[in-house]
């Protein structure tokens, strides 16, 4: 098992650098992945991606457990972990730093997870093999009353690559780049994954999220774009958050 250098950055949290501004207060104490909470608005919430083969998150071959299912034994197997604790309601930016990371090296796959009693998981999402490597994806944690009940992947299909010579569509929803093009294999691309994450239904005092219909209304933009530009504004004091 290993850990991941990565980085989380949402809208908000740029303009709060921007300002000097303090961020909100975390009333969740809840920072492992594999355990329960329930949580609020601008709360903290912990949660993981697990990069390994698709097999390795089936037990017997036929159900998927979650990565904390210690029947799995992903912590001793070819597998990489990356552990985010974003602002709740949020739209966030995770990134996944490349550089000496080659997700096709383990597995090729990636399940994003949290919660052990009342677990939850998302469907392994295919992430890059020899051939292919996808850098950009979508993950909405759905909740009810304040508790994680689900985590999926949202395709967008490849109307923002159509037309891209660079990229090609797989099974008509991942743009992607061939690996041989990225940095991590001898070429000039950098690779490293984006991940715009948002919430879905309530938090635990009933109020409805509302950042997954936000980034409903900006599909047609690039966040990672967006992302890259303010990150790039910002003085090299800030460096460090990067």
């Amino acid at each position: 098992m290993a850990f991941l250098r990565i980085s989380i950055v949402s809208l908000t949290t740029l303009w709060t650098l921007l300002c000097l501004a303090q961020s909100s207060s975390d009333t969740n104490p809840v920072y492992s992945p594999c355990s329960d909470t329930t949580v609020q608005r601008s709360d903290g919430f912990t949660f993981a991606i697990v990069f390994a083969a698709r097999t390795s998150f089936f037990f017997n071959s036929s159900v998927q457990l979650s990565p904390c299912d210690k029947r799995l034994s992903l912590s001793s197997s070819n597998s990489q972990f990356a552990i985010f604790r974003p602002k709740v309601d949020e739209i966030s930016l995770l990134t996944i730093n490349t550089t000496s990371f080659s997700p096709d090296s383990y597995g090729g796959y990636m399940v994003a997870f949290a919660g052990r009693k009342y677990a939850a998981r998302s469907l392994p999402a295919f992430v890059a093999n020899s051939t292919y490597t996808v850098t950009s994806f979508t993950l909405v944690l759905d909740f009810n009353k304040g508790r994680l009940q689900n985590l999926y992947w949202k395709r967008d299909g490849c109307a923002l690559c159509s037309g891209n010579s660079s990229f090609v569509c797989l099974n008509n929803q991942d743009c992607a780049i061939r690996t041989s093009s990225c940095k991590n294999h001898g070429g000039s691309v950098d690779c490293s994954l984006g991940i715009q994450l948002a919430f879905s239904g309530t938090d635990k005092h009933e109020l409805v999220f509302n950042s997954w219909y936000e980034v409903t209304n900006l599909r047609q933009y690039s966040l990672y774009g967006l992302y890259s530009n303010l990150r790039n504004s910002l003085t090299s004091q800030y460096s460090k958050f990067f």
